[in-house]
């Protein structure tokens, strides 16, 4: 791993940003170890993970932040932007889930204008509040980060409960209240990508791919030239696990066991992976020096 830029840097480079998402700790540090120039911790996958739930609001603001904790380590050096939900609350709970972000490590907090409880962006059935008690809250947010390096990304969900106009003047309000990325979440073909680029030319702009998603599903190569700066694939790594997971369970149920050429990394790979000759060799030099 080569990659130590911090996303304030990235963003101010030519290239869009890959942002694979994480869930968990080990899902980060593969990606890191992937090369990953920045890592997108999933909320969706947060609480699939975690809960084995649904992505509609059961996570509290503190089980988040430990999790931006475990995940902003595991993922370093590449930079984490953290899905920050709706931020569990009015302005002042905004306010301190950012100050929660940026000192578990963090580069970068998402905030949407979803109603609490919210939904994930591909689903049906979202609210938005409006447009002022969204805008308070990144308003709030930005005051309350210690750096501005530290960056806010205002997501709104307009586009469904609402139209593509809607969702636009959101995003320019948001941008007035202090947002420095946009991420106009789920246009529904080019045309709507090509306005959304269109509208806030110079402006980071984030897209979200979602397998099975409402947006159309683009490599980067074609979201860089339609002016995205950053492409996020969340679900993709929850999704392809989740089909292991149960193919491995389905075939150990069986009293089987996994046959010796099947896919996966070996243990004493898996234990690389993690660290451990590392730290055993930083456990012995601790000890040798202590003698």
């Amino acid at each position: 791993m080569t990659q130590t830029k911090s996303l304030a840097t990235l963003l101010a480079e030519p290239g869009i940003i890959v942002a694979p998402g994480a869930y968990d700790a080990l899902s980060a540090k593969v990606a890191a170890q992937a090369g990953s120039p920045a890592v997108y911790m999933t909320g969706f996958g947060v609480a699939g993970s975690t809960l084995g739930l649904p992505d509609i609001g059961l996570m509290s603001a503190t089980e988040m932040a430990d999790r931006v904790r475990a995940i902003a380590d595991a993922a370093m050096p590449a930079p984490l932007i953290a899905d920050g939900d709706n931020g569990h609350g009015g302005p002042l709970n905004a306010a301190r889930l950012t100050r929660l972000y940026e000192a578990a490590g963090a580069q970068c907090i998402q905030l949407e204008d979803q109603v609490f409880p919210k939904r994930c962006g591909h689903m049906e059935g979202k609210e938005v509040v409006s447009t002022e008690d969204a805008a308070q809250k990144i308003r709030a947010v930005a005051e309350a980060r210690n750096s501005k390096d530290f960056k806010i990304m205002a997501r709104t969900d307009a586009r469904a409960t609402h139209d593509l106009d809607e969702a636009l003047r959101r995003g320019e309000a948001f941008l007035k209240a202090g947002a420095d990325i946009l991420f106009i979440e789920a246009p529904r073909d080019m045309a709507e990508l090509e306005r959304v680029t269109t509208t806030f030319k110079g402006v980071p702009l984030l897209a979200n791919m979602v397998e099975d998603g409402k947006t159309p599903y683009l490599s980067t190569k074609v979201l860089e030239e339609l002016g995205f700066k950053i492409a996020i694939f969340p679900v993709a790594s929850l999704l392809a696990v989740t089909k292991r997971l149960q193919d491995v369970y389905a075939t150990l149920l069986k009293g089987e066991g996994l046959p010796a050429d099947d896919t996966r990394v070996t243990f004493q790979r898996y234990n690389e992976i993690v660290g451990l000759p590392e730290m055993l060799a930083s456990a012995a030099r601790i000890a040798a020096e202590g003698k």
